[in-house]
């Protein structure tokens, strides 16, 4: 059963002063007016050992997050995800007797996304936050998260964690800094956290970020849809302590999850970057791979016959770097139409030029031709004799230029529709 509570505020002057002062100096009402009402969202499962400090300490820091923030007021929303100890209980007591403090029960457990997600619809709050209710986050904190959101005109601010002596544990810490890796080789920005517990958003940036996940790879699905669509996000230094209870994450599988949430981030929003970093890994190999070979020809103008296996997976290497290239231009095309924006990156635009479908075409042309050049004094061969004696280097290269020559041909076909499509999508000329 969800408990509708009417989350309210208190007088815009009141948080100026602590209880029973009366405060040098005050704005006027109609300027306290104008900041922001701060939500904060509580995700719960099975935490009754902490709970009731943790809402506790967000009502304690209520003064110092208006005063840093410059927040009028905070409401705090717990939502029980599918609790099946005294979690909603204790949080009932709070709501009993604090205005400011909500609750929305999950009978069933719906994920710690889903948590976060009802507690923004719930709040009313122009900044909307979260934390974790299991006392590792200090909720005085909101307030250095709302002073740099507000600052840095940003979308997100989140707390960072991955400062010395704090106390998370070394697995999660040493995955933050391969999440943090990964994004920042996908999006060309450096984020240290991207799974922090602790954040501030602006809710009109909320449409920008949907939809995100239900499970625990929220946070981190957030951090990378944040950076990849290019919506400003901030950190701030925050303590970490350590968790009250047991932890619900699971090291490898919400790990593959959040792995998998700034995969889909990166070929959501820049397919191009994605295909191109694989490319880059092929191509590289491929170098690897081949450079012996090439040197030994150079020398000897002859190949030795186990050499044919390296050699082979060069050319799977190349071929498959040219057609991940290819996939991230149509990527980024497809893009452009359904976001309606140009390229954005000089490589991005360079390869868009390269690989136009006229190239695409020539480049199909002149691979299959060279091919046959190659291959043509074996074809006479066979057609004379019914044998063929040329040297194995031959065809294998001329296989290697048709699959080129067939790859560009279907790209620039794709490319072909895609234009099609631009052209169904654009409005007619107005007379």
């Amino acid at each position: 059963m969800a408990h509708e509570d009417t989350l309210t505020g208190v007088s815009p002057l009141a948080m100026y002063s602590a209880p029973g002062s009366v405060p040098a100096s005050l704005p006027s009402s109609a300027t306290v007016a104008k900041f922001p009402l701060l939500t904060i969202v509580i995700p719960a499962l099975n935490e009754e050992e902490s709970i009731g400090s943790t809402i506790q300490r967000c009502l304690e820091a209520r003064e110092r997050i208006c005063r840093v923030g410059g927040v009028r007021d905070i409401e705090v929303v717990v939502v029980s995800d599918g609790s099946t100890d005294r979690t909603a209980a204790v949080t009932q007591e709070f709501v009993e007797r604090e205005a400011r403090v909500g609750l929305i029960v999950f009978e069933k457990n719906r994920g710690y996304g889903a948590a976060i997600k009802a507690g923004f619809e719930r709040g009313t709050g122009e900044l909307v936050s979260f934390l974790d209710a299991d006392g590792t986050c200090d909720p005085t904190y909101f307030g250095e998260l709302c002073q740099t959101l507000r600052a840095e005109h940003a979308a997100v601010a989140l707390g960072s964690r991955m400062q010395p002596g704090n106390h998370m544990p070394r697995i999660r810490r040493f995955g933050n800094m391969v999440y943090a890796m990964l994004l920042g080789v996908l999006s060309g920005k450096a984020i240290t956290d991207t799974a922090s517990g602790m954040r501030v958003l602006r809710r009109d940036a909320l449409t920008a970020l949907y939809p995100l996940p239900d499970g625990l790879h929220f946070t981190p699905a957030m951090s990378a849809r944040a950076v990849l669509s290019d919506q400003r996000i901030v950190e701030v230094p925050m303590a970490y302590a350590e968790r009250v209870g047991e932890s619900k994450l699971r090291v490898m599988r919400d790990g593959v999850r959040f792995f998998y949430a700034i995969r889909d981030a990166a070929l959501l929003y820049q397919p191009g970057r994605m295909f191109g970093l694989v490319a880059a890994l092929c191509v590289a190999a491929g170098v690897f791979w081949s450079a012996y070979p090439v040197e030994y020809y150079l020398w000897n103008r002859a190949l030795e016959e186990w050499m044919i296996y390296r050699l082979l997976l060069c050319g799977l290497l190349f071929s498959s770097a040219f057609s991940f290239v290819c996939a991230g231009v149509l990527g980024e095309r497809v893009l452009s139409l359904v976001h309606r924006r140009p390229q954005t990156t000089f490589l991005s635009s360079l390869f868009e030029r390269l690989l136009h479908r006229s190239r695409l075409a020539a480049l199909s042309v002149t691979c299959a031709l060279v091919a046959l050049v190659l291959v043509w004094p074996g074809l006479v061969q066979y057609a004379q004799t019914g044998h063929v004696t040329i040297h194995w280097s031959r065809p294998m290269v001329a296989v290697f230029l048709l699959q080129i020559s067939v790859l560009s041909l279907a790209y620039g076909v794709l490319q072909k529709i895609v234009d099609l499509w631009a052209g169904q999508f654009t409005p007619p000329p107005h007379h």
